[in-house]
This record gives C-alpha cells, structure tokens and sequence, in this order.
C-alpha cells in the first residue's frame, strides 16, 4: 500500500476517535473550530453582551444532544421562568414541552445559592434528576448571578470552581453563559480571571465595521486541545445559531471598533472602484 494512502487512512482513524470523543455542540463551524466538539465531563464559558445568543447557544446544545445524540439535558436557570424556554427553543422548531414529556429534559428555576447547597449534600435534588433522566448535557444559565454571593474576587472564584466541580461529579458537560455588561470592547481583568477555572471559553461580541453592527464569534480556550484560532462572523437564524466566514481584511475585532488592514486600506483607495 502506497505511503500517502496509509498516511491517510492512518489520519481518517485519528479524526474519528477524535470526534468519539468529542461532545457537539450541534452547530457545525463551531464544531469544526472546536476539532470536533467540547470535551466530555467539562464546564464550558460562553460569555457575551446582551442579546449575542448566549443562552440560544445553550440551548442549541441541549437539542442537539436530545435529538441527535440521545444525551438527555438540564437547564439550569437563575432568572428566567421555564416557559419562557419552551417559548424561545419553540421560535427555532425546537419542542422542549415534548422532549420534558418524554423524559429528555428537565428546566428547573432555581437560585445559586439553592443550587450550591444542593451540590453539596449526597442524594441532592439536582443529583436525583441527572440519575433519573440519565442525563449528559447541562446548560446553566447565567453564571452572573453567582456574583452576589461573594464581593471578593478570590472568595468569588472559590465558589465557582466549587459549584464546576458539582457538575462534574455528575458527569455533565456543561455550558454555562456569563454577561458582559459591555455592548462592544474588550473582556475585563475579571472576567477572564474567572474563565481561568473553565475548561474552554468561546467570546461572543457585537463589531461595528463601516458603521454596522455584526455579531462576533472566538475561542479563546479549549483545555487539554488545541483549537481554531480565527474570529469567525456568526447569525442568529429561524434555526438557531450559524457561524459564518471568517473576518477579513480589519484588525483589532474584538475591540469592538476594528479598522481595515494596511493592505486593505490601500486596495480600497486605490484598486477598487
């Protein structure tokens, strides 16, 4: 057999238990900069302003993995009620009413500081109902309530890491979503402090580029793998989120307020048009 034929064989074989061992998100660029998925048993940071899809990318998650992995999910949340869920997955085709029924889902509305305690105790309520759904993949949504319960940044991190490591001991992969106050520009000190004790991080941002707003996708982090490394444009469609071409010809996206490249400055001025 011929080396380039072995040496293909050899890398299709990689890919593929690569890939077993990857958990999809269920949106498929993203996937492809992640090298297959997030990794099992993980908490996974998707931080982003107001309104990018955090959360539409969470539970984005937990329909992929009900419907096309058959890993039932939680959803976690700290602010919204359920029903407002079942009516945003309904706006992408998604039923979470039907997959409840049948014992593939579970939205509960809780506080961190109930969810905490509960991960604490042997038997707890959260811990009951993984067991009882099976269940594989968790959203928690939003990670930004946890900051009442602590003032002190260090006391603050001690209380996540706390509350991941709950998670993980039920062998959930979790995303868990996280709002940045800031419409456009950079992540805080803080923030990225805090991302530290996750194992991957995915950015999500609004760009203006010639005076419109798009929306901005990066993987800042992916423990224990590597990773794409480009800024990747995004949408948010009628079926959930897509993530699109690559930014080209600007530098400084993720500031918020790119500006062309050199090279693109002077195509623009001189060779266009």
């Amino acid at each position: 057999m011929p080396s380039d034929t072995r040496e293909s064989e050899k890398r299709q074989r990689d890919k593929l238990q690569r890939d077993a061992s990857r958990v999809p998100t269920g949106i498929a660029e993203l996937d492809r900069m992640l090298h297959g998925g997030l990794l099992p048993g993980t908490a996974n940071l998707v931080e982003g302003a107001p309104g990018t899809g955090k959360s539409t990318l969470g539970m984005q998650f937990i329909q992929h993995g009900i419907t096309v992995c058959n890993e039932p999910g939680l959803i976690l949340t700290f602010e919204e009620f359920p029903q407002q869920y079942y009516q945003d997955a309904a706006n992408f085709g998604w039923d979470f009413h039907a997959h409840e029924a049948n014992d593939k889902l579970r939205v509960i509305m809780t506080s961190p500081e109930v969810t905490r305690a509960d991960l604490r105790q042997i038997n707890g309520r959260l811990e009951s109902q993984v067991h009882e759904l099976g269940a594989r993949r968790a959203l928690v949504d939003s990670l930004s309530h946890f900051e009442y319960l602590a003032e002190d940044p260090v006391e603050l991190r001690q209380i996540i890491y706390e509350f991941i490591n709950g998670l993980k001991r039920l062998g959930l992969t979790t995303v868990l979503t996280r709002e940045n106050a800031a419409l456009l520009g950079e992540t805080p000190d803080s923030e990225e402090d805090l991302a530290f004790v996750m194992d991957s991080y995915v950015m999500l941002r609004y760009v203006e580029i010639q005076s419109a707003v798009h929306k901005a996708l990066l993987v800042l982090k992916l423990r224990g793998s590597n990773h794409e490394k480009d800024i990747r444009q995004f949408a948010i469609t009628k079926h959930g989120i897509e993530v699109r071409a690559r930014f080209e010809g600007t530098q400084g996206i993720m500031s918020g307020s790119p500006v062309m490249t050199h090279a693109e400055a002077f195509a623009a001025a001189f060779l266009k048009g």
